[in-house]
């Protein structure tokens, strides 16, 4: 963790733990020459938060260490950036350390936590349904991030600094079970430790280590089934052509041989997949097991056809190779643009489900005892039968083989390319690509401001209705309802 001539940020809260790893360091420093910086992030949520500060830079004072406080509004911050409060605490502090480690020319961090954080992270990842690499929780050393307390539990470090006659700060909010990690600490743990297996915060600790080991060599596996069956496509390599006429579009991506991938072990073939869909998606973010399923499932049947994902990626089976891309908003050839997946647990929570489309917002919720003689005349207020939708639906601009139902004169109803109904329905080329499409696969159930699918229209039989609306900036001619413009 440490040598000689090192520069290290130290994160100081000034709690029990924090404090510890102050004291910890400066012991160490007697033995090992390095130079030590201390921050500390004010998070600008509890009053006392100023008298914290304080403490901790009278320490500094004390040992002749550069002190530098942050200030923050996380909740502010989490509020306009859509996370939990608990999540963008953690951004702005990282976020701190790593401004002052580049100011001061350090190349360590060094970061307060314990084996009961080691605990609750574990519980935390495996209640969410983690990987390995989630119950590995917290390692002691990660990049330039190093953990020097992380083997001692919280009542070890208590106990020193009441042996020292060390004082420290208070947080009242750590008591409060707000936070999901607060119930774990203050509930899941103690009784496990009383009802079930004394010392199961050591136990646990071990476990972590141990698998830590494991999913070193289950990593170095999965990079050597990369390098045998998965290439690297360039953003600026890749064309893929929507239609004969229309221009190409570019998308970032992997190719998977299908014949190298079957010699893989199933094991490191599902991490592999894991690994590249994390690549792709925006900060490695809501890729699930189920995700990984879909596309072993592609690599591992024979059939050339493709399967969508968040983040618009796009998994496609052609022979005997598997493409996986992602198609960003900047080159889908709309001033949108947006590819956005919605699962049913979504639809089913009972909550409308909102989604950010530029200057609109979509709205879509399962509504029930609507009479379907009922059904809304708004343009942008649509119905369709929930019970038909089985697989995700996506929110999108057109693809190649997309199309629609409608009924015809003689009251049969046929399969219409999106591309055929455009044309139809004389909207400008330049407009296509604009026009945003609800869709089940290939098949369209709303071109949005448009037409619906005569599939997914709604009668006296439907049991559960889907409203999608669309509001937003209406031009005058379109309707207002509700005090507002939908659209």
């Amino acid at each position: 963790m440490l040598e000689p001539g090192d520069r290290v940020v130290a994160g100081v809260s000034g709690g029990a733990d924090s404090v510890c790893l102050l004291f910890v360091l400066l012991k160490i420093r007697e033995q090992i020459p390095f130079s030590l910086y201390v921050v500390h992030v004010n998070h600008g949520i509890r009053r006392e938060a100023g008298e914290d500060a304080a403490y901790v830079e009278q320490l500094c004072s004390r040992f002749g260490i550069p002190f530098t406080l942050v200030k923050e509004k996380v909740k502010e911050r989490a509020a306009k950036e859509k996370r939990s409060e608990e999540e963008m605490g953690r951004l702005v502090r990282y976020q701190a350390f790593e401004k002052v480690l580049k100011e001061v020319g350090a190349n360590k961090i060094a970061v307060a936590h314990n084996s009961n954080d080691q605990a609750e992270t574990m519980l935390f990842h495996l209640f969410r349904g983690s990987g390995m690499s989630g119950l590995c929780g917290i390692r002691p050393v990660r990049d330039h991030v190093i953990r020097p307390i992380l083997c001692l539990e919280r009542k070890e470090i208590e106990q020193y600094l009441e042996e020292k006659k060390i004082a420290y700060c208070r947080d009242a909010t750590n008591e409060e079970d707000d936070y999901t990690r607060n119930r774990i600490r203050h509930h899941i743990l103690p009784y496990a430790d009383q009802e079930i297996a004394r010392g199961c915060v050591s136990h646990m600790a071990q476990t972590a280590a141990m698998l830590s080991e494991t999913e070193a060599y289950l990593e170095q596996q999965t990079q050597v089934a990369r390098d045998m069956a998965v290439q690297t496509i360039p953003a600026h390599s890749f064309a893929h052509q929507a239609e004969a006429d229309d221009s190409a579009q570019e998308a970032i991506g992997f190719r998977i041989s299908c014949r190298s991938f079957s010699a893989v072990d199933t094991v490191i073939g599902k991490r592999l997949i894991y690994r590249l869909l994390r690549e792709l998606s925006p900060g490695g973010r809501d890729m699930t097991y189920v995700h990984v399923q879909d596309v072993m499932e592609l690599l591992t049947r024979d059939g050339n056809r493709q399967i969508h994902l968040p983040y618009g990626i796009v998994a496609q089976r052609q022979y005997d190779q598997v493409q996986l891309k992602r198609w960003t908003e900047e080159i889908s050839g709309s001033a949108d643009g947006p590819f956005i997946t919605i699962d049913h647990e979504d639809l089913l929570s009972g909550r409308p489900f909102t989604m950010e489309l530029g200057s609109k917002t979509l709205y879509l919720q399962i509504v029930f005892g609507k009479n379907y003689k009922d059904i809304p005349e708004n343009r942008y207020t649509k119905w369709f039968d929930y019970d038909k939708i089985k697989e995700r639906l996506i929110i999108r601009t057109r693809r190649t083989g997309d199309f629609l139902s409608i009924r015809g004169t003689s009251a049969e109803v046929n399969h219409k390319s999106v591309k055929d109904y455009m044309v139809t329905e004389k909207i400008p080329k330049q407009d296509r690509d604009k026009i945003l499409l609800l869709t089940e696969g290939n098949h369209v159930l709303w071109i949005v401001g448009h037409r619906i699918s005569e599939y997914y229209k709604i009668s006296k039989n439907t049991k559960r209705i889907l409203q999608v609306q669309l509001r937003g900036d209406c031009k005058s001619s379109e309707t207002e309802e509700n005090n507002g413009r939908t659209c």
